[in-house]
């Protein structure tokens, strides 16, 4: 008799604890973000498990479902190449690095290129594992109407077809947007821009670079663009380059660092919390247990299906 009662006490607990699993599951939906190794320093980055991170969303711990590093046979990438038009100052000698750059990406990497003319999106190459093909269409910036490149970028990711796990955008740009009501607060050009990197997966890089006149220019206004890119850059997981209100003498210091942090990404796969509506976007966040000095890029927010059916980036 009591080998029977633990028995079915022991059936008993193991059908409470797959209650409860399915109770969690209930309540939880699959989600995923691009996590990107940022500085590290004293050496290479050290290469990170799912043990090594801890995920939560409004300060409650979720599970991590798995971590897988983008290289190897996980090494695709689609990367976008988007100029603003209005980016006019020296860039004879930066658009050459730009195009050695664009040469130089691997073969598990399709490279496109799009500008914004105008305020307006125009792709010229989708993205293709033929790099000749990428460099041979890009053409100094001639200049234009000053507007938002926002909403092209926003229209670039929107209209992005959803193939490879891993997207990203280099934009060079002034950053500057003229509808702006404050221009020292994020536009709501940048903001929707924000959302669609953020709801796609897309990693945005962003590489100041100015207007031939940038020296007659109200320095606040230029100032305001960087910042509008920085914000842009960071809240979708990827960084912002500027250093004055002029160009950059050089652009490879800042498209090397771009490329070691692509050679330095992660697909993380979670269950987060179901939302309340449909499709949110909900602040996640991520922390390393152990290397304290390691800097991690991760979008701000990360989509969450209302069902667990859809996931982002499938």
């Amino acid at each position: 008799m009591r080998t029977i009662g633990k028995s079915i006490s022991f059936v008993f607990a193991c059908s409470l604890s797959f209650a409860c699993s399915l109770a969690l599951c209930a309540q939880t939906v699959p989600s995923r973000i691009i996590v990107t190794t940022g500085h590290y320093y004293g050496h290479e980055p050290p290469l990170l498990t799912a043990n090594d991170l801890t995920v939560t969303q409004n300060d409650h711990p979720l599970t991590i479902t798995s971590l897988t590093p983008l290289r190897g046979d996980h090494a695709a990438l689609e990367l976008f190449v988007l100029v603003d038009n209005c980016s006019t100052c020296e860039a004879g000698s930066q658009f050459v690095e730009l195009s050695d750059f664009i040469a130089a990406q691997p073969q598990t990497t399709s490279v496109g290129l799009a500008y914004i003319l105008n305020g307006q999106l125009q792709v010229a190459v989708n993205p293709t594992p033929d790099h000749t093909r990428a460099t041979k269409a890009l053409s100094l910036p001639e200049g234009g109407k000053p507007s938002s490149p926002y909403g092209a970028l926003a229209d670039l990711i929107k209209g992005w077809p959803q193939g490879s796990p891993r997207r990203a955008v280099l934009m060079i740009s002034t950053g500057l947007d003229p509808a702006a009501a404050d221009p020292m607060s994020p536009s709501k050009s940048a903001d929707a821009a924000v959302e669609a990197a953020q709801r796609a997966g897309v990693t945005v890089f962003a590489i100041y670079h100015p207007t031939a006149d940038y020296l007659t220019t109200d320095f606040s206004k230029i100032l305001a663009g960087q910042d509008q890119l920085a914000h842009v850059a960071a809240e979708s997981g990827g960084e912002a380059y500027f250093l004055t209100p002029g160009p950059l003498l050089s652009l490879s210091p800042f498209l090397a660092d771009i490329n070691e942090h692509l050679a330095n990404q992660y697909l993380l796969q979670f269950r987060a919390d179901r939302g309340t509506s449909a499709d949110e976007l909900e602040e996640i966040q991520v922390k390393t247990k152990t290397a304290s000095n390691l800097d991690l890029m991760t979008p701000s927010k990360a989509f969450v299906p209302h069902t667990e059916s859809r996931t982002s980036n499938k």
